[in-house]
C-alpha cells in the first residue's frame, strides 16, 4: 500500500471511529425514575437500620442441645452507608457454652465488623466482616443471612439451619 493509499485509509478509519462515538440526531439519554424512598424501600430499611442499637436477649440453638440465652449485654452500629460495628458481652458460662456451640467467641467477647447488604425480598441480611473468611461456620456464620423482623423499635435478627429452623435469635432495642 503506498503512502496515499495508507492516509487516506487514516482518515476514513478516524472518520468512521469519532461518527460512532456520537449519537444519533433525537436520541437523548434515558432518563431514570425517582429513587424509591416509600415504606418497603431499600432506603426505608436502611433508614430504619440506622443507628445504634442495644442487645435485649440472644438465643442460640445448637442442634440436640438446650438453647442457650445468654447472659450479657451487647451494641450494635449501624451507619448510613450499611456499615456495621457489633459486639456481645457474655458472661464466662455462657461464653463457654457457645464457643462449644461452634461461635468464634474470645475472651467472652463475639466481635465483628464490616458492611452489611440488605435482600428486600427476603427480608435477610448478609454480613461480609473484615478479616473473616466469607465462609465462617456455625450458628453465626457469615455463610448465613440474618433473617429480620421490624416489632416496633425492636429489630429481631434470626440466622436458620438448612431446614429454615431457628439457630440464634438476637433481640435488638434501639438506644434512644
Amino acid at each position: 500500500m503506498n503512502r496515499r493509499h495508507a492516509c487516506s485509509y487514516l482518515v476514513l478509519t478516524l472518520t468512521l471511529a469519532f461518527g460512532a462515538c456520537h449519537g444519533a440526531p433525537g436520541q437523548n439519554p434515558i432518563k431514570a425514575g425517582p429513587v424509591n424512598t416509600g415504606p418497603q424501600s431499600l432506603t426505608a430499611a436502611r433508614n430504619f437500620l440506622e443507628g445504634r442499637w442495644l442487645l435485649e436477649s440472644f438465643e442460640v440453638r445448637p442442634a440436640g442441645k438446650p438453647p442457650v440465652l445468654l447472659k450479657g449485654n451487647g451494641t450494635l452500629v449501624y451507619d448510613e452507608m450499611g456499615n456495621l460495628k457489633m459486639d456481645i458481652r457474655a458472661d464466662e458460662a455462657s461464653a463457654d457454652v457457645l464457643r462449644a456451640s461452634g461461635i468464634d467467641i474470645r475472651d467472652g467477647v463475639i466481635s465483628t465488623d464490616g458492611r452489611t447488604a440488605i435482600d428486600l425480598q427476603h427480608k435477610t441480611l448478609t454480613y461480609v466482616v473484615k478479616g473473616q473468611a466469607p465462609l465462617i461456620r456455625g450458628p453465626l456464620g457469615t455463610d448465613r443471612p440474618r433473617h429480620w423482623v421490624i416489632e416496633g423499635d425492636t429489630l429481631i435478627l434470626t440466622t436458620q439451619d438448612d431446614a429454615g429452623q431457628p439457630l440464634s435469635i438476637g433481640r435488638w432495642k434501639r438506644s434512644s
